[in-house]
């Protein structure tokens, strides 16, 4: 499915997108030596053994690449012009080898550009949700998109 045009955005329209995967260690292993993130917390399960969490907990950032990834087939494939920004991230949860995620989108409003004629601004919300209904990250996210004309 392609994404969406600026025009075909409504403010509060919701996506509850059908994509879900789940994380594996490989996933968490892979991502946090690619980007050079040592952190014991992601790779050393004896040390996360000791932690409050009990176990590795997935790199934050590969959360929050997969929530805006796993949104991008019903809102912005091939309407996106550039992401603007991020702001608002949380991760209210962990996240753990195993856990099986979805991603919902809410549309929080648009906006024409002023600079750019026929292409808009769209704000986002972005929420993973895990296996037990939990919100494990979130995001407010801006988009410069493409018009329909």
């Amino acid at each position: 499915m392609a994404g969406l045009y600026f025009e075909q955005f409504e403010d509060g329209q919701v996506f509850e997108h059908p994509w879900t995967r789940t994380i594996t260690e490989a996933d968490n292993v892979m991502f946090s030596t690619m980007t050079m993130n040592p952190a014991k917390l992601h790779l050393d399960a004896a040390y996360a053994a000791t932690t409050e969490f009990g176990q590795p907990i997935v790199n934050s950032l590969f959360t929050l690449g997969l929530m805006v990834g796993m949104s991008v087939n019903d809102t912005t494939y091939g309407t996106t012009v550039a992401n603007l920004g991020m702001d608002e991230v949380r991760f209210p949860k962990p996240v753990f080898h195993g856990d099986t995620v979805r991603v919902r989108t809410t549309v929080l409003g648009k906006r024409a550009s002023k600079s750019r004629p026929g292409q808009g601004i769209v704000e986002f919300r972005h929420e993973t949700i895990n296996q037990r209904d939990e919100i494990v990250a979130s995001c407010r996210r801006s988009a410069l998109m493409l018009g329909k004309t």
